[in-house]
């Protein structure tokens, strides 16, 4: 890991000249990205897994409160959707590097299909249930980072890489819509049992998808096998977070979902303290991710490299602020409106996304995905959690507005510091061949 020193050189990723990946870095829009063969492989792959993990959540949940009658256990189902990101993603962070990123991803696939079985058989308790969904929390942040990394290798680090991801972020953001509406259709049709039966379906052919639509290519660290995996992956944290501007870049991702979710934790307390209905509950679940979605789409499409580099701190920064009309009380539209444009910030990560993978060196990049993933759900876990805490003690609406202002407060020194560990060149320019480690 290179120290806080100018122009560290990253060797190219492995398969990166390959000719799907050829001119990486030239300008095509979400076209071009989707002109490549195996990132069409692995667009598919990534809305057949979030499908099946959202709807067996939904249907979990279900079956869980089925059994039990219990409303905590029935939250607690969701919660340990968020819980285990911190251990997957700290303690075995270096599988990502380690191992081959296509053996990894089937592998996690598999293991997801093999827990949803588990689930379906009528015999397992409650606890075994709990469990599972415990280790496929755990499975979760490795295969995102595994996948993150394995970007750079079939779309190059640049163009296309920016805006593949910013593709998978939109895809993710729509199907937690349409994968929370599919829950409620299959549940209507089959038993909670038999939706997770189709979840096991869809983590299969994700598996498929991923082994026969993707290059194999060799792993991505040749560090010493015999290393124990703990100790690597933590070896590998410390060298990340102890390096000046890849700590800084990683709070930028991590720190606004802290805050901005507060109106998502809140807003069933929220809907009845303006006295709305379940329809305007809807309407205020969905605002923030259609902002962000419609946000990601136009900087995607609009703006260059260029700019949306120059638009990621004050977008940040500006992100949170939105929510503090909530201290006025607004109407139902009015409060959706201010969540759409609260969602529209998040269309910073697209030039953060960059300025990431241009910092962290190539033998640590599935690493550093891995453990960025994971502190990006858990701090999103502590974010509701915090907020529900606060409005045991205040009104919801105040809450929420102190959670904007309190946000961009926190991030204006975050912006600075990402700002003073910037490379000597301007910040807007793509251009990586001087760069600060």
């Amino acid at each position: 890991m290179p120290s806080d020193t100018e122009n560290p050189a990253v060797p190219p990723s492995p398969g990166a000249t390959a000719p799907d990946a050829a001119d990486a870095g030239t300008s095509g829009g979400y076209r071009a990205v989707f002109a490549v063969r195996e990132f069409r492989a692995v667009f598919a792959a990534h809305l057949l897994s979030l499908l099946g993990v959202v709807v067996s959540e939904l249907a979990l949940t279900v079956l869980v409160y089925g059994l039990t009658g219990s409303p905590l256990l029935g939250a607690l189902t969701f919660a340990l959707g968020l819980l285990p990101y911190l251990v997957g993603g700290t303690l075995f962070a270096a599988v990502a590097d380690r191992y081959p990123a296509r053996r990894v991803l089937v592998t996690c696939d598999l293991i997801c299909a093999g827990c949803v079985t588990v689930m379906v058989l009528p015999g397992t308790p409650v606890g075994g249930l709990l469990a599972l969904r415990c280790l496929i929390a755990a499975v979760s942040p490795v295969f995102t980072g595994t996948r993150m990394a394995a970007l750079t290798d079939i779309l190059g680090e640049g163009e296309r890489y920016v805006l593949g991801r910013s593709l998978l972020r939109i895809v993710s953001q729509s199907a937690l819509l349409a994968g929370f509406g599919a829950g409620g259709a299959l549940l209507a049709v089959f038993s909670p049992r038999g939706a997770i039966t189709v979840t096991a379906v869809t983590f299969l052919c994700s598996a498929a998808l991923l082994r026969f639509g993707t290059r194999d290519r060799p792993a991505r660290s040749d560090g010493d096998r015999r290393d124990a995996l703990l100790k690597e992956s933590l070896a590998g944290a410390r060298d990340l977070l102890g390096n000046r501007r890849i700590r800084a870049l990683m709070l930028l991702f991590w720190v606004p979902p802290l805050f901005v979710v507060a109106p998502e934790a809140l807003a069933a307390p929220y809907a009845d303290e303006i006295g709305a209905g379940p329809v305007a509950l809807g309407l205020l679940m969905c605002a923030m991710p259609v902002g962000q979605i419609v946000a990601e789409l136009c900087v995607g499409t609009a703006l260059s490299s260029r700019l949306r580099a120059l638009v990621v701190l004050p977008a940040a920064v500006a992100g949170p602020l939105p929510l503090v009309v909530y201290g006025l009380r607004p109407d139902t539209v009015a409060t959706a409106l201010a969540l759409v444009l609260a969602g529209t910030g998040g269309a910073y990560v697209i030039g953060l996304d960059q300025w990431f993978v241009e910092a962290v060196p190539e033998a640590l990049r599935g690493r550093a995905m891995t453990l960025l993933t994971a502190g990006l759900m858990t701090l999103q876990g502590v974010g509701m959690a915090l907020a529900g805490l606060a409005a045991e003690f205040f009104p919801v609406h105040q809450v929420v507005a102190g959670a904007g202002a309190v946000g961009a407060l926190c991030l204006l020194p975050l912006a600075l510091e990402v700002r003073r560990t910037a490379p000597a060149h301007r910040m807007g320019n793509s251009d990586r061949s001087s760069r600060q480690g």
